[in-house]
Order: C-alpha cells, then structure tokens, then sequence
C-alpha cells in the first residue's frame, strides 16, 4: 500500500503518517517546506518521502500521482486555525475549497481506483438545527472555514456520486495533542498552566469560560481516517467523542494537574471573545464511525488535558 498526505507536517499529518508506516505502507508527502524544517516528522523524517507541489495547481498534482502512483490519498492540507479564516478567507477558500477540487480531478484523470480521504470539519454544521449533529445534519457554517470546508465536503459527495471515486469526509470535531501550536485553546492552557507552575509566567487569560467544545485526542482521530478508506464503499462519518466540555472545565484540569488553583491565574478578556461567529452545541454523534469503522475514541478529556499539561511541562523543562 501506497499513501500521499498533503498537509504530512501538520498535527494529523504527521499522526496519520507514524500511523501508516506501522501498518506497512510506504509513506509520501507533500510539504512546503523541506520536511527537516517540520518538528512533528522528526521521528519518521528518514521514513517518508517528501516533495513539493502547488496544491491548487491540478496538472502538479496529477505529475505527482502519475510519479508516486499512491492507492490511498490523505487531504489534509488546509488552514486550520478558524478565527485566522477571517483575517485570510481568500487563502482559506482556496486551499480548502478550490485545493480539493484540484485533487479530485487530478485523481480522475490519473486513475480512479485512488481512494481518497478529506478532512472536513464540524464547523460545517455552524450553528446547527440540531444537538447532537450527525451526517444528516444541515450545514449552517457562520465562518469563512466552515464556509470554505462545507464546499469541500459537498464537492467531494458530488464527485464520489457523479463518477464513482471512493472518496469518503470525516467530519472531525476538535482534536488536540502535544503537536498543537499554542494558538489553539488547550495548547495554550496545558502551556501557560505548566509554565506559571515552574514560575515562568504570571497568568493566562481567556475569553468566554463557559464556551463549550467536544474535545478528543488526535491520535484517536486518525485512526478513523485510515480506517474510512478500508471500506468498501466511500461515505462520510462524524468523528467525535460526543461529550462536551468547558474552557472552565479544561482551566480547572489543567491547573489542577500542576497543583495550582486556577481562580488565582487566569484572567477573562472580552477582547478574546469571538463574538457572533461563536459556535454553540457543537458536539457530534459518531454511532455511524463506531457501527460501520468500529471506532471509538480512547483518550477521555481528563487523560487529553493531563498529556498536553505533560508535555509542556517536558518543553519547558528541557529547554
């Protein structure tokens, strides 16, 4: 077996990537950058093989199909933190919508039989008619990422039933791990509760404390995407834990893991808060994934929120 992830330095990417190599596949990526430049590879670097190509440019992408002739294709490259989708939407839309049609219609026309996955997203569901979301769910997307990832998911229904490619969407909902930058939520809670324990920083502060979010693990996560694509037929699934959590929730156990009480250490700033384009309820109902995959997250929010405290502590401490 062959795979080709674009977006392989990334989070997933690079989870995604140890993930296939264990099960014996030969591992291509596509990066922007020489993948050394990617700390996230750096166990698998001498593993992989890496080449660049312009993701919206559909003839090099067919140049690398024709050249790597992959069995399963991994689309993961894509912006992904949502609130920077306002500041760059035209550069949000092209990768998540236009990219994707580029790489469904390189496969097409180098060979079919590829299968395919794309990362979509829960954001697509917006504000949604419904809790907790399924794959029946409207989409109501409120943000130019969810905007963007909804034409992807649809596009790829679209090509999958107009010319028969095995081209399946997770809808995955917010998945964390020690690979996450600190610009997102638990990252930069599990950073600064480490830190203000070692005396390195004064406080965090945050936006809204009772926003709530279904938290899983990305480890988890990408074991479903591989296992859409031993399927025999393509389809779409909701990955997520189903339970929804607190930023007051995700505070409380990250301060507590280091023995802080986190009343004295953090401090709410409206100026954080993301203000209509918040989401709400968003919390998905993955019974499809756990029937049909036999999927089912293993790492809980406690353990989640312990291992990303953890491994800031080991930054911290080693630098």
């Amino acid at each position: 077996m062959r795979a080709l992830i674009t977006g392989i330095g990334g989070q997933d990417g690079s989870y995604l990537a140890e993930l296939l190599l264990e099960h014996g596949y030969e591992v291509a990526g596509i990066v922007p950058r020489p993948a050394s430049a990617y700390e996230n590879l750096a166990g698998v670097v001498d593993r992989i093989e890496t080449l660049e190509a312009d993701l919206l440019d559909e003839g090099a992408l067919a140049r690398v199909l024709r050249e790597r002739r992959p069995t399963e294709v991994y689309n993961l490259a894509s912006p992904s933190f949502v609130p920077a989708s306002w500041e760059q939407p035209v550069r949000t839309a092209e990768f998540a919508a236009v990219g994707v049609t580029a790489l469904l219609e390189a496969i097409r026309a180098v060979d079919p039989s590829i299968r395919m996955y794309q990362a979509s997203s829960s954001e697509i569901f917006g504000e949604p008619n419904e809790v907790p979301q399924t794959e029946a769910t409207a989409l109501r997307p409120v943000t130019p990422y969810g905007v963007a990832k909804a034409y992807g998911h649809l596009i790829v229904g679209s090509y999958r039933r107009r010319y028969g490619l095995h081209a399946s969407a997770g809808i995955l909902y917010n998945h964390e791990s020690p690979r996450r930058p600190t610009d997102f939520l638990p990252s930069k809670v599990a950073h600064a509760a480490a830190a203000i324990s070692l005396g390195r920083q004064k406080e965090l502060t945050v936006g809204d404390l009772d926003a709530r979010r279904d938290w899983g693990y990305a480890g988890d996560y990408v074991e479903a995407m591989r296992r859409m694509l031993q399927q025999d037929e393509a389809g779409d699934y909701v990955i997520a834990t189903g339970v929804l959590h607190s930023v007051r929730d995700l505070v409380e156990l990250a301060f507590s893991h280091v023995g802080l009480e986190w009343r004295d250490h953090v401090r709410v700033d409206e100026a954080l808060l993301r203000g209509p384009a918040e989401l709400h309820d968003l919390v998905g109902d993955a019974g499809k994934a756990e029937a049909r995959l036999g999927w089912t997250p293993r790492v809980g929010f406690e353990d989640l929120v312990r291992l990303l405290v953890d491994a800031a502590l080991e930054r911290l401490t080693s630098s």
